[in-house]
């Protein structure tokens, strides 16, 4: 398995984790009331188990097992690609800093890094998509 997907993979399981225990915690807090702060996790969990760990685990399985070149660099320019690891997570960290803090324009900015990040991964990885025998 290429490093590249190591990451991406190893990121979505830390995020996996994390919006489990976050999810755990609104669910108890459901039951008997730890506090009602803890409400705020709820958009972080979102994001988390969404963004974090669906997405991410996708894009890192399709980095994997999408076709090699034969010729040249077997997987093409990895830049757009590690560029594309950057770019989801520092949104997700900029969507998580704004559920926290409330200010309400870094949502956006956030979410047009991972839409950048997926653009990048789509651009660095289009030629490798091809109909079999080719």
């Amino acid at each position: 398995m290429p490093r590249l997907s190591v990451y991406f993979v190893r990121a979505s399981l830390i995020y996996l984790a994390v919006g489990f225990t976050f999810g755990g915690l609104l669910l108890a807090n459901k039951s008997v009331l730890i506090s009602p702060l803890i409400w705020m996790l709820l958009p972080i969990h979102i994001e988390f188990l969404f963004v974090g760990w669906l997405i991410q685990l996708a894009i890192g399985i399709a980095f994997w097992i999408l076709p090699r070149f034969s010729q040249g660099a077997s997987r093409g320019d990895e830049r757009w690609s590690w560029a594309a690891f950057a770019l989801i997570n520092i949104g997700i960290l900029i969507v998580v800093l704004q559920s926290l803090f409330g200010v309400q324009w870094l949502i956006f900015f956030g979410r047009s890094l991972e839409i950048f990040g997926l653009i990048a991964f789509v651009i660095g990885n289009w030629k490798r998509v091809k109909p079999i025998g080719m």
